[in-house]
């Protein structure tokens, strides 16, 4: 994403956010949340040097257009957007995702370091993932589900590794804070995902 749209992105986020705040006052805030799992190394330290790591960037993700709004989407089934009027993201959502995957694909892997192309921070990468989230809510049984197209390329390697997911994840209960848990253990399993193909282009190095 070139600089000058996310600068569209955000401002459109914030516009939307201040002419629905007028209509629904105190809305609710919600965050996805890093999900700690089994594949990820807990032990790894704390702080990792860029010098001769891997690194890895992961470029501004792509949202589907129906998702890039402050109000949470719960469905888009039934050819319908169903939009959750006074339960809002805390933050655009494309840079909550890149958030929350960089610190969980940073505990997968501990031999590289891990950036969002957003961030302060930036080096020259070794590794570059793509990500495009094409659906991010819950279908007509109630089960949140995530699309989601990948692309990882390497210095070293003339074609990138494309991927495409699909994650279904049942809600604990029903209500938002249940969806937006849901899609944490989603994006959670799409770190799981990334994680091993980010680790097949970085052996060819």
């Amino acid at each position: 994403m070139t600089h000058s749209r996310q600068c569209f992105v955000l401002a459109a986020f914030w516009l939307t956010a201040l002419l629905v705040g007028c209509a629904s006052p105190d809305p609710k805030l919600y965050t996805i949340a890093a999900v700690a799992s089994a594949g990820a190394d807990q032990a790894s330290a704390m702080t990792k040097r860029i010098d001769g790591a891997n690194v890895v960037v992961l470029r501004q993700i792509g949202l589907a257009r129906y998702l890039e709004r402050p109000q949470i989407v719960r469905s888009s089934e039934n050819y319908q957007v169903d939009v959750l009027a006074n339960d809002w993201w805390g933050e655009p959502l494309a840079a909550m995702l890149s958030r929350v995957l960089v610190e969980e694909l940073g505990q997968h892997l501990p031999e590289s370091v891990v950036l969002g192309e957003s961030g302060a921070v930036s080096a020259a990468p070794d590794t570059v993932v793509e990500l495009n989230i094409s659906r991010l809510d819950l279908d007509a049984a109630g089960n949140l589900i995530l699309y989601a197209q990948a692309s990882v390329s390497s210095k070293a390697q003339d074609k990138p590794a494309l991927e495409s997911f699909r994650f279904s994840v049942r809600p604990s209960a029903p209500g938002v804070q249940a969806q937006v848990a849901a899609i944490s253990v989603a994006v959670g399993q799409l770190a799981d995902k990334l994680a091993p193909i980010i680790q097949a282009q970085a052996a060819r190095r």
